[in-house]
């Protein structure tokens, strides 16, 4: 069987691959991609064996800091994560959730002060698979999906 590339090459920068189907588009939010003059390369709904469906960013040109790389485990917990330099891996990871996160989500809950100030902190709990956050200032726990990021 004759193995094809869905998407092209990059020279360098950087690959963040087994997100899952629908994730790619907040993470590239989240990594103020979606206005830039970066190129960027998208891949929505790719063949998977481990997923069966994922999402792939590549982003020439751009390296990830320690807390953007958190904040894409938010959206992608066991992500893998490529450092490209003249076509060729020089580093791969998986990306692990955090143990906290800041500034990045808002409290669903209304009467929460988190919600109002819009300066989200959350213990995360659960695992890669069923992410849950716990609110830091009304302790109230919610899956992942009831919590909106916030537009840094």
């Amino acid at each position: 069987m004759i193995k094809t590339r869905s998407v092209s090459a990059i020279d360098n920068g950087i690959v963040i691959d087994h997100i899952p189907a629908g994730q790619s588009l907040n993470i590239m939010r989240l990594l103020h991609v979606v206005n830039s003059k970066q190129r960027v390369t998208l891949g929505l709904n790719l063949r998977s064996t481990s997923l069966k469906l994922k999402d792939l960013i590549k982003i020439e040109n751009r390296l990830l800091t320690p807390q953007e790389i958190e904040h894409v485990a938010i959206f992608a917990p066991g992500a893998t994560i490529s450092r490209i330099e003249n076509f060729k891996v020089s580093e791969k990871f998986s990306c692990e959730l955090p143990k906290t996160i800041r500034d990045v989500l808002v409290c669903p809950n209304q009467n929460c002060i988190n919600h109002i100030e819009s300066k989200g902190y959350f213990k995360l709990e659960g695992s890669s698979t069923q992410v849950k956050l716990r609110c830091f200032y009304c302790e109230k726990q919610f899956d992942r999906d009831q919590v909106e990021e916030i537009c840094l």
